[in-house]
């Protein structure tokens, strides 16, 4: 396989699939444009892998740990995956660390094995595999290296990560199995998973949520200033996914931070409302 074919692969994943947060980076040089979107799908398929429904939890380690080894097989010239002929096609040009790529099946393979949590630390350690590396992804693709902006992308993508969670409490357990609102926590405000099962949140069950989404708001705002130090013509891109993270949280609190009764999703509508925000206040020399 060609790597233009694999790339054209990468890209129809990318557009296949719809997502709180855009992948388009538009205004970026080409170059970048098609690194990211054969990024995006790498870590997207790996997610399906992890997440694969119709598979036991055995079956996805193995899946799992094929991945991994074709991803190694590709970067060795022998690939025959297009999603991973187009990410080896990154790595080897850019000279990104494999590493990262690795923690996301990482994190994958833990879910496999860890459905409950029992501190925030414990969550933070597991966003550490299931979402940092993709930021580092992402400024790798744009050369970017110093430690103030990752620690940024860090922060950032840690708050994408938890409000994704607390967006998705029921979805969870109900489709996974899993819950990742620590014990700890759930003991502090008395909350069980019988609670997560109800038609609606309990009183309980919305103060513990008010305080996760706090903490993913207090992240994604300590990384907002990543987008002044990422190139002009990417800057939007960056604002968009703290933008993307804020409106999940704005859109929780306005549910009264009941996620059980029903799920918030920007859709089409309201990502276009946040890009047109967030140009805005750019034109503006604002915050995001």
């Amino acid at each position: 396989m060609s790597t233009g074919e694999a790339r054209a692969r990468a890209a129809d994943i990318t557009r296949d699939h719809d997502e709180n947060f855009p992948v388009a980076f538009m205004l970026a040089p080409r170059d970048v444009r098609d690194d990211m979107r054969a990024v995006y799908a790498y870590c997207r398929v790996t997610d399906d892998i992890g997440d694969a429904g119709v598979a036991t939890p055995d079956e996805r380690l193995e899946a799992l740990d094929a991945w991994e080894a074709g991803l190694h097989a590709a970067m060795s010239g022998d690939g025959d995956d297009p999603v991973l002929v187009a990410a080896a096609d990154v790595i080897r040009r850019r000279g990104l660390p494999v590493e990262q790529f690795e923690r996301l099946v990482e994190a994958n393979r833990i879910d496999q094995r860890i459905s409950r949590w029992d501190t925030h630390d414990d969550l933070l350690w597991y966003c550490a595999h299931s979402a940092t590396p993709v930021g580092r992804m992402v400024l790798g693709v744009l050369g970017i290296d110093d430690a103030r902006s990752v620690a940024l992308s860090d922060a950032t993508c840690e708050g994408l990560q938890l409000v994704n969670f607390w967006q998705d409490i029921r979805r969870d357990l109900d489709e996974r199995d899993r819950v990742y609102l620590p014990r700890e926590d759930m003991d502090l405000f008395g909350v069980s998973v019988d609670d997560l099962r109800a038609p609606a949140a309990s009183p309980a069950l919305r103060e513990l949520v008010r305080m996760e989404v706090g903490r993913a708001r207090a992240r994604l705002v300590e990384g907002a200033p990543l987008r002044a130090m990422v190139p002009r013509r990417v800057r939007h891109d960056i604002a968009m996914f703290t933008a993307g993270g804020l409106w999940v949280c704005d859109s929780i609190a306005a549910q009264d931070h009941d996620t059980i009764a029903a799920r918030p999703a920007p859709g089409a509508r309201g990502r276009a409302g946040m890009a047109a925000g967030v140009a805005w206040r750019m034109l503006r020399g604002g915050r995001t």
